[in-house]
């Protein structure tokens, strides 16, 4: 069951990291997110300050700019610098990752085709998400939306999109492993009809290799 003003007091603390708390709260009548990096007390003041503007300010950046490319986000209504805060749109539904265990497998293909074309739109348009796990997709009704741009750049680089396809394959596979190999099997079918099927190729032998290295690493 989601969240409706009426059934709580705002703002209401839904998640709290090492890195950002975010609360639910009105916003001139709607319901929003608001996202609001914390202080590090072990930072000098003026450093703190300034690397906390700046990821925001990137994050926010971000955000704009993979809407421009038509992948679905929440929109942003504020930016505050003073604070570090970002208010965006409210998603009202579960994320993938939970949405994955209450479907039926026809449907979870459905979810994770649909995710994969989002992925190949990011990555055609130049852009990787890096931190894509199956937390960092939002369905609400059945939309689609990535959120979490903290680790999002601009990049050419085959290997940054192998970052991403090997996050969301780790993570699809350490929360719902016993379907795992079906989910990203349509993930990278709708990946593919997005980038290609020799681009496709190519980054997902990218991740292997970034995943064998690691393996590598791990053993040594």
């Amino acid at each position: 069951m989601w969240i409706s003003r009426g059934e709580m007091v705002v703002p209401k603390l839904i998640y709290k990291g090492a890195e950002a708390e975010i609360y639910l709260e009105d916003w001139h009548g709607d319901l929003a997110v608001r996202k609001t990096r914390l202080t590090k007390p072990y930072r000098i003041r003026e450093l703190d300050d300034a690397i906390r503007l700046a990821r925001t300010s990137h994050e926010g950046g971000m955000m704009h700019e993979v809407r421009k490319l038509g992948v679905p986000v929440p929109a942003i209504r504020h930016i505050d610098p003073e604070t570090s805060t970002i208010i965006m749109d409210f998603i009202k539904g579960p994320t993938l990752k939970v949405e994955l265990l209450e479907i039926e497998m026809p449907t979870r293909r459905v979810r994770c085709r649909s995710l994969g074309r989002l992925v190949g739109e990011l990555h055609d348009g130049g852009a990787v998400h890096g931190d894509l796990t199956i937390s960092n997709v939002l369905s609400e009704n059945g939309k689609l939306f990535l959120i979490d741009f903290g680790l999002s750049d601009f990049s050419d680089e085959i290997e940054d999109r192998g970052v991403d396809l090997l996050l969301l394959n780790r993570a699809m596979k350490s929360t719902h492993y016993s379907f795992h190999g079906a989910l990203f099997k349509a993930f990278m079918s709708g990946y593919s009809r997005v980038v290609g099927k020799r681009r496709s190729s190519q980054i997902l032998q990218k991740m292997r290799e970034i995943e064998q290295r690691g393996r590598y690493f791990e053993r040594g």
